[in-house]
Order: C-alpha cells, then structure tokens, then sequence
C-alpha cells in the first residue's frame, strides 16, 4: 500500500516555527506579566487597606465617628481576621475566589474589646487589569503575525534559492554543462545555500570532466577499429565461399555495426546532435517505416497527427525499438499511432528490473530470459536520439488491467516503450520541450 505523504514547503515550515516559538514566548510573557501585576495590585491592596483601618481607628478613638466605611464587630469579619484581633494583632486579608474582584479586610483590636474593620473591593483598580490583559493580547497576536511575517520572508528568501539551485541542478542532469548552481541562485547573501551550490558545481565540473574524458576515450577507440574492421569486412569478401567464410564475415559485420554504434554513442553523448527538422505525417511515416524493417508487426492508428521533427533520427528510434523487441521478446509485434505516441510492443518476458528502474545503459543486456545477445546499446541510441528530437522514451512492462486482460494472462504480457514526441520541436540553439508524462 502507498503510503500518503504530507509535503510541505521550507517557508511554511520556517513560518510555523518562527509562530509557535514567538507564541511560545508571548503566552509566558503574558502570563508573568499578568502575574506580576496582579500580585502588586493585590498587595498594595491590602497595605491601603492597613492605612485605612489605622486612621479610622484614630478616628473613632478621638471622635466615636466610624469612618471609610468602617465597622464594629462585624458578623461577616473573616474567622482568620477574628483570630487576629483575639491576639490583639492588627491584621488584612485577602479573599480571592480566582474569578471577579478580589474583597479585601482589615480589622484592629480595640481598647474597649471590640474590633473594628473596614472592607471593600477595590474594582476601579482590578479593572485596570482587565485592560492590561486586553493589552497583552493584542500584543501577543501581533507578536505572532509578526513572527509569522518575518518567517515567511526568511523562509521565502531560503525557499527561493533552493527552487533556483534544484531547477539548476536538473538543468545540469539533462546535459547543460554551461549551466552553475551559483550563478543560478545570485544574491549577495552567503550562507550554507552557497557552500551546497559550490559542492554542486565542483561536483557537476568534475563529473563532466570524467565523462567527457570518457566520451572522448571511447570515440577514439571506436574510431581506430574502424578502419581495421573496414579491412576486414573487404578480407572478408575475397574468401572462396563456404561456411567458414560466412562466420567470418557475419563477425566481422557485427563488429562493424558494433563500431558504429558506439561512434554514435559518443556523439550523442556529446550533446552536439542537432534535429533536421521536416513536417511529417506520422500515421503514413510509422506505417511505412515498420512495413520496411519488420513486416510481420501490425500498426494499428487510433489517432493521426502531423509534427516537425527528423525524419532520419524517428526511424532509427522506431528501428532500434523494434530489432530489440525482435531480439529479445516474443511476436506479435504491435506498432500504436496515438496522436504524438508511438508504443512499440511484444508478448515476451518483459523489459528487466534494472531497466525499468535506471533506463536504458550502454553494455548491460539485462537478465538471462530477455537478454543473451547484443550489446545493449540499441536502446541506449533511442532514448539518445528520443533527446535530439526533444522527445521523452519510457519504458514499462504490460500490464494485463491495462491492457485488455485479465490478470495472470498470459498473452497480455511484454514489453512496451513509449515513445512522447513534443509539441513544439527543438530550436535551433539545442534547447528541448519539457514533455510531462503522466503516471
């Protein structure tokens, strides 16, 4: 089963950090300063509520006038005030529910054995807390707005040089050697971003040496055996005949087209093939084409189109796709015209695992039951020239749901490779289409 996976950019994650740490950080602040606030009120509270009982006391001493609201044995005086007064101790005390204004008492012992106490709730002040809480909030939220603003412009300023260093890097993985990763990403800033894009370019600069050394190595090679194999081809031909002389010349003929091959290997890998380009038919173009090199295929043309492409470098595809279903796979052949897709399919084993996962390599047959002989540069060459044409070559194995039957038939095995030609052909300075090929 697939398992989904949630993708999520770098700017939002940087904006989800930066908002919860700076939401973090205003709901403690909030908190302590809420606090701490509350707590002062509280006792400046109780100490005004001292003053007050003290000055009425001298008050009712001097002139028997209970004032600031002041009482004598009050029934509803706190039992811990009571206590106090029994110790003839001058005492506050705060009760505080947690919800609404906090009461406050005060209570003093007097000389004629009652107690006298004051009491009140101080809301015009405990109001001034409900404001600043509303101010704590505002500020909060427009902590967290901020933060999240900073953290997209940071987020987007990294994301954004990431974007450029991965669109380079692709570039340089479909042959544009010209192309850095830091000229790509610009800016005057220098961070990690830079030393990746410096890692990549050393690494692409190294990577294009070696493989052009290699290119190179090989060409020379293939063009040194031409020559011998020529001489070889025309010894070949001055034998008397016999069967001998025809394993002679039928190695000497597969050496030859060994050689050529790999010439044109190099050459593709050169990236200097340039498409002639011609408008074609390409119902009338294939049908031709396939009736010429394997007669016993069928075309079948569900869609016809015409494009500008080269005609030279189309038929090599289509000819190496179907020598290597020919040589590989089982009959029948089928040819499908869908428009700009061309599908070249047989009913044998199906392309190798290797294949399907890493493309088509030079040399490499694949397994025992799809392989045995030639040199695994047929497909090589296609999907070189498929990327002369502008064009995407994918290969898969067939699948009996998809393709008409039913599962664990037999016959709707085989090998399938698609051919995408673009709709716009490749300019003349070498740059190709994007061809999106769907799941």
């Amino acid at each position: 089963m697939r398992r989904f996976a949630l993708r999520t950019g770098l700017r939002w994650k940087v904006s989800l950090a930066i908002a919860a740490v700076s939401t973090l950080v205003a709901v403690v602040l909030s908190l302590v300063v809420h606090n701490a606030a509350r707590v002062s009120m509280l006792d400046n509270s109780r100490t005004v509520m001292d003053e007050r009982v003290k000055v009425a006391q001298r008050w009712y001493e001097q002139s028997r006038v209970l004032g600031f609201g002041a009482k004598l044995d009050d029934p509803h005086l706190p039992e811990q005030l009571k206590k106090e007064a029994w110790r003839g101790q001058r005492a506050t005390y705060l009760e505080d529910s947690g919800t609404g204004t906090p009461e406050v008492w005060a209570s003093v012992p007097l000389r004629n054995g009652k107690v006298l106490s004051v009491h009140t709730k101080f809301q015009d002040r405990f109001a001034v807390l409900n404001d600043l809480d509303r101010v704590l909030i505002i500020g909060s939220v427009a902590v967290v707005l901020g933060g999240i603003a900073l953290g997209v412009l940071v987020g987007d300023q990294l994301s954004r040089r990431l974007r450029k260093a991965a669109t380079a890097a692709r570039k340089l993985a479909e042959g544009d050697s010209e192309v850095r990763v830091r000229e790509s990403i610009g800016g005057r800033v220098r961070d990690e971003t830079d030393d990746l894009a410096r890692a990549v370019d050393g690494m692409a600069e190294a990577l294009q040496q070696r493989l052009e050394a290699e290119r190179r190595v090989t060409a020379d090679i293939a063009h040194e055996l031409r020559t011998p194999v020529t001489g070889l081809l025309t010894a070949a031909e001055l034998l008397p005949p016999g069967r001998p002389t025809e394993l002679v010349r039928d190695r000497a003929q597969a050496m030859r087209t060994l050689v050529e091959d790999v010439l044109e290997v190099a050459r593709l890998d050169g990236f200097a093939e340039r498409a002639e380009l011609q408008e074609i038919a390409v119902a009338e173009f294939i049908t031709r084409r396939v009736r010429a090199v394997a007669p016993d295929a069928a075309v079948n043309v569900v869609r016809d189109a015409h494009v500008s492409t080269d005609p030279r470098r189309l038929e090599r595809i289509m000819g190496n796709l179907l020598a290597n279903a020919a040589r590989h796979g089982k009959p029948p052949f089928e040819v499908t015209v869908e428009g700009r897709i061309l599908r070249v399919r047989d009913h044998g084993p199906g392309f190798p695992e290797e294949l399907l996962k890493d493309g088509p390599s030079r040399f490499r047959t694949g397994s025992t039951d799809r392989a045995g002989t030639g040199h695994g540069l047929g497909l090589t060459i296609a999907a070189g020239q498929a990327r002369v044409l502008g064009a995407r070559l994918t290969f898969r194995n067939a699948d009996p749901l998809m393709d008409g039957g039913e599962e664990g038939d037999e016959e709707c095995r085989g090998a399938v490779a698609v051919l995408w030609l673009p709709e716009s052909a490749p300019t003349n300075t070498g740059s190709f289409p994007i061809i999106e090929v769907p799941d």
